[in-house]
């Protein structure tokens, strides 16, 4: 780890920033979840990355500093997105939301660690309305004590290679005399937006045509895995199947069976639900389930998160097939969201779904943390 810049997530969930950290060409020391499976899965992927199982609220500095080794080690970079239901633009706002709160604890720990840079992701929604005294309230926080802090940005996935729609706040910082960050240029654009002169991002078919086909295996109504025959895949779904490396990305190498189908638990639909979806029109939405059926030259919507048991456990909107009569498995999601294939969600579609809503697309977040990788003059290996 001395070779790489280190890096500190905070609100880990199941790993897509790290993940994109680690694409990018850092060390992430050390992770900081409340959820307990969130916490296991994480450390399934993440072998190498001490993980604290328990709130922000309750962690402190010297704590993360002692659980990952770091001494007085200076850090590079701490990032984290805040979990954000409170701010949200869909559904109830709720500004009271006690979570809301929480973003105030990645400030506090920023403080009490001092690295050299601060990644702050949340939702779109706290740029709006009555949620902006949050974000200016953080902003100033920040720069009351020693932290230069670049105007925040909106980015979109589909701009930076991913299949998704998908618009995600940043705000960027850096200790007082080290130089500010940007933000990431777009190097794809959505398949109908003509503002920018650029490649399209992969499309939903791109993403998930060479899956095998659910349907073939009944062994997938009872476990989420099966050794299963692939498609040929394309550009983009070489790449999540670590077929084809990519010269910018320096992520560990794992090892893992390429012809393992994992994360694909069947739902078994009603006739009458299988019906409905069969019917309805590729890129409109079912009336009655409002479920969005994906069409195969498009990008899929933004993909949400259900809710844990302290909530409900509702589940989250899932995207149609767009040529089979079902909802798409957590791999399919996951395929949509930039997940590589060796990477492994819990085995419940509740949890697996959750755990991709709620993540930041690795894509994504490996465009924002390569600017960092520049400014700290690191050669990345």
């Amino acid at each position: 780890m001395s070779k790489r810049p280190i890096a500190v997530d905070l609100f880990s969930g199941a790993g897509g920033l790290s993940l994109g950290f680690e694409m990018a060409g850092f060390d992430v020391a050390i992770a900081v979840e409340l959820n307990p499976i969130h916490c296991a899965t994480y450390q399934f992927n993440f072998p190498n990355t001490a993980i604290l199982c328990q709130s922000v609220v309750k962690t402190t500095g010297k704590e993360i500093r002692d659980r990952a080794k770091l001494e007085n080690r200076d850090i590079d970079v701490v990032f984290g997105g805040s979990p954000c239901q409170g701010f949200s633009l869909i559904g109830k706002r709720n500004l009271s939301d006690s979570r809301n709160q929480l973003v105030f604890e990645f400030v506090r720990l920023v403080l009490e660690l001092q690295p050299k840079y601060f990644v702050l992701e949340n939702v779109k929604g706290i740029t709006v309305g009555e949620s902006k005294k949050f974000l200016l309230e953080v902003i100033n926080s920040f720069k009351a004590n020693n932290y230069s802090v670049l105007d925040y940005q909106v980015l979109n996935a589909a701009n930076y290679g991913v299949p998704q729609n998908r618009e995600r706040l940043f705000l960027l910082g850096a200790r007082k005399g080290l130089q500010l960050p940007n933000y990431p240029k777009p190097i794809t654009r959505k398949p109908d937006d003509k503002k920018f002169d650029l490649p399209t991002c992969p499309t939903v078919w791109d993403a998930i045509a060479d899956l095998p086909e659910i349907e073939n295996y009944p062994e997938l109504l009872e476990r989420d895995w099966v050794v299963a025959e692939y498609g040929k895949p394309s550009p983009y779904a070489a790449m999540l199947r670590r077929f084809v490396a990519q010269e910018d990305d320096y992520s560990y190498p794992r090892s893992f069976n390429p012809m393992l189908l994992t994360n694909s638990l069947r739902t078994n639909h009603s006739l009458a639900i299988a019906d409905r979806f069969k019917s309805t029109n590729q890129g409109t939405i079912e009336p009655i389930s409002h479920f969005y059926k994906l069409a195969p030259d498009g990008i899929c919507p933004t993909l949400r998160a259900g809710t844990d048991s302290s909530r409900g456990r509702h589940t989250a909107a899932r995207p149609i097939h767009p040529f089979k009569p079902r909802v798409i498995t957590v791999r399919e999601a996951a395929r949509l969201h930039s997940y590589p294939d060796w990477f492994r969600f819990h085995k419940t579609k509740l949890n697996g779904f959750q755990q991709v809503g709620n993540s930041v697309p690795p894509l994504l977040a490996k465009a924002v943390c390569s600017i960092l990788i520049n400014l700290l003059e690191v050669n990345p290996s």
